[in-house]
C-alpha cells in the first residue's frame, strides 16, 4: 500500500490560504451587491453576461454554460429577473425548440448602475490587494487551475470592452 502524497508545509499554508479566499469572496462580493443593488453575485453576473452578448441575448443554454448553473437553477433565476423586469424569454428565431434570454432596457439600466459599485469592491478585496506581478501570477495560476477543471474552456475568463465603459465583472 502507498502512502499519501502530503502536503509539504508550506504547500498547506498556499492551499489553506487559497481555501479562505475560496469561502470568503463570494460571500464579501454577494453583500456587496445585495446591499448597494438588491441582487446576488450570480444574478449580477448572469445580467452581465447578457449585457456582453450579442443583442443582449444568449441561449439559455449558452448562458448556463457561460455561468456554470445547471438549467434548472438557471430557469429559477431568470425567472426572478423576469418578474423584476431585468430578462425576458423569448423563442430562438433560429431553433424553435431552444429559447433565449434576452437583457431589457431596464436590465441594461440595472448593469450599468450596478457595475461601479461592483467593480470598486472587486479592486478593494482583489485587484488593490496585489502589485502587478502578484496580479499577473495571480492570473496565470488562476488560468492553470481552471485548465483542469473546465478544460473545454467554457467558463468565460476574458471579458470584451462593454459599452458600459470597460469590464463588468
Amino acid at each position: 500500500m502507498t502512502q499519501p502524497n502530503w502536503l509539504t508545509p508550506e504547500q498547506l499554508d498556499s492551499w489553506l490560504s487559497f481555501v479562505a479566499v475560496v469561502e470568503l469572496l463570494p460571500g464579501a462580493l454577494d453583500a456587496q451587491l445585495q446591499a448597494d443593488a438588491g441582487i446576488s453575485h450570480y444574478e449580477y453576473f448572469l445580467l452581465a453576461q447578457l449585457s456582453e452578448a450579442p443583442d443582449r441575448t444568449l441561449r439559455m443554454t449558452e448562458l448556463a454554460g457561460a455561468t456554470n448553473a445547471t438549467l434548472p437553477r438557471l430557469s429559477h433565476v431568470v425567472k426572478r429577473l423576469e418578474q423584476r423586469g431585468y430578462v425576458e424569454r423569448v423563442p430562438c428565431p433560429s431553433d424553435k425548440r431552444a429559447t433565449n434570454a434576452r437583457l431589457t432596457a431596464e436590465g441594461w439600466e440595472k448593469v450599468v448602475a450596478t457595475a461601479p459599485g461592483h467593480v470598486g469592491e472587486v479592486r478593494r478585496r482583489v485587484i488593490d490587494a496585489l502589485s502587478p506581478e502578484q496580479l499577473r501570477a495571480l492570473g496565470e495560476a488562476s488560468a492553470a487551475i481552471l485548465a483542469t477543471l473546465d478544460p473545454p474552456a467554457g467558463f468565460p475568463t476574458r471579458r470584451a470592452e462593454s459599452a458600459a465603459g470597460g469590464s463588468t465583472d
